[in-house]
């Protein structure tokens, strides 16, 4: 279903969670707290009606939450963005925020995979030695 003129996709929201990964409970409790920046559309019926760029916002907020933004921070900005132009300089640093937080995750990551691949080496070479046996054996 389409509006004239505009070409809107009007979709349910099974189809919605099925294009963002989120359940239908998710995307409910999504547009309880106020995480969506526009109203979600509804049916005669009562049913709930998405457009793309609704799609489009939740596929933003998945990755956001995804990398651990909290609720909190992903309120303020679905809020910001809402308010529409003239708080970007807020939006901004509430972005830089995060991505500082989700660049000393990867890099906190980067030095575990180091270990574990430095531990993978000494594994495979003393396997294919066949001198594994008793390796790290705290009974011995």
């Amino acid at each position: 279903m389409t509006t004239t003129g505009s070409a809107v996709q009007s979709l349910s929201i099974g189809e919605v969670a099925e294009r963002t990964g989120l359940s239908v409970h998710a995307l409910r409790f999504y547009e309880r707290e106020g995480l969506l920046v526009g109203p979600v559309r509804r049916t005669s019926g009562g049913r709930r009606r998405y457009t793309d760029t609704d799609v489009d916002w939740l596929l933003i907020c998945v990755k956001l939450r995804e990398s651990g933004m909290p609720l909190a921070d992903l309120k303020r900005f679905a809020e910001l963005v809402r308010q529409g132009p003239g708080n970007e300089v807020e939006r901004l640093r509430l972005l830089d925020t995060h991505k500082q937080r989700v660049d000393a995750q990867i890099q906190a990551l980067e030095e575990c995979r180091s270990v574990i691949a430095w531990k993978v080496g000494v594994y495979a070479e003393h396997l294919a030695r066949g001198e594994a046996d008793g390796l790290w054996d705290p009974t011995a």
